[in-house]
């Protein structure tokens, strides 16, 4: 039996055991860990809400506000921020997390020791989710899903599907084709983006521990944590964004010419007399001057 005392980097994430068949790596026992700290973080912050908050309420509130901002600036309609807001942030602070697991002190030097084919190698405990490609497509898969979800909500299922197939004409046709190119482009995209960027910090991370672990990691640990809230940040953004674009479609085809036909059209006798009544109306003896003259 020999022991591999060389750095062993991975793409792939490390099975530590199997639970039911089902191999548990150390990304997903450290995403399993983040949900369970973000759930008692949102649990104690719920607990402890006051109509006269304290400083850890403040502070909590003023990014909350600042994240409202955000969105406004993304929809331009504040009620469609608090529809995207829960889904938006938990993302955010989800990806945050995840980003920011490579920069825990052990990373790399906990773990166990395994033996395959008479080869013992060690396997770290922990490895930020965002290294793991299986986590970052299946995020990606919840992104999509979320924005195809809301535009079918505000559009209805049969408009929606009308960007993906159009024998109406065959540019129709063949715009339609490029939009499924696209959606699974953003799959794509949102994946491979966080999961390289994650992944190249860890390595380097890894490689300046190796060579100086005392001085050299240090500047490169606040490079990650920049880079970690910036790849949060994109990935939340760009979903607000896609369900920005599918509020704004709705809007553009409530504006459309047919549309404002057929709205006019249905209004009652009623309504229509009662903007009538309520114009200015001249005076019956100015009336008769102009008509006078």
């Amino acid at each position: 039996m020999t022991r591999e005392n060389y750095m062993n980097i991975s793409v792939s994430a490390d099975t530590l055991f199997s639970l039911w068949g089902l191999p548990i790596t150390n990304t997903l026992l450290m995403t399993w860990a983040g949900m369970a700290v973000l759930a008692l973080a949102a649990l104690i912050l719920g607990w402890k809400i006051r109509m006269v908050p304290d400083g850890t309420q403040n502070a909590v509130e003023a990014v909350f506000d600042a994240a409202l901002d955000l969105l406004d600036d993304i929809t331009g309609n504040r009620n469609v921020s608090y529809v995207l807001f829960p889904l938006v942030v938990t993302i955010l602070l989800f990806v945050l997390a995840s980003n920011w697991v490579e920069i825990l002190p052990g990373l790399g030097s906990i773990g166990i020791d395994k033996t395959v084919n008479g080869v013992t190698t060690f396997i770290p405990f922990m490895r930020s989710p965002s290294s793991d490609l299986n986590f970052t497509i299946a995020l990606a898969f919840v992104s999509i899903l979320s924005i195809q979800a809301f535009s079918i909500k505000n559009l209805g299922l049969i408009k929606h599907l009308r960007k993906y197939i159009s024998f109406k004409s065959a540019l129709g046709f063949f715009v339609g084709i490029l939009e499924i190119i696209s959606e699974v482009s953003k799959i794509i995209s949102f994946s491979f983006r966080l999961f390289g960027n994650i992944f190249a910090g860890e390595v380097l991370l890894a490689v300046s521990a190796f060579l100086m672990p005392l001085a050299l990691p240090i500047p490169f640990l606040f490079l990650e944590l920049f880079v970690g809230a910036i790849q949060a940040v994109v990935f939340a953004g760009l979903t607000a964004v896609f369900m920005g674009i599918a509020v704004e479609e709705t809007e553009e085809e409530e504006r459309t010419p047919d549309n404002r036909v057929r709205q006019e059209a249905a209004e009652p006798l009623s309504s229509k007399i009662k903007a009538y009544r309520s114009l200015p109306q001249a005076p019956v003896a100015e009336i008769h001057t102009s008509a006078h003259q």
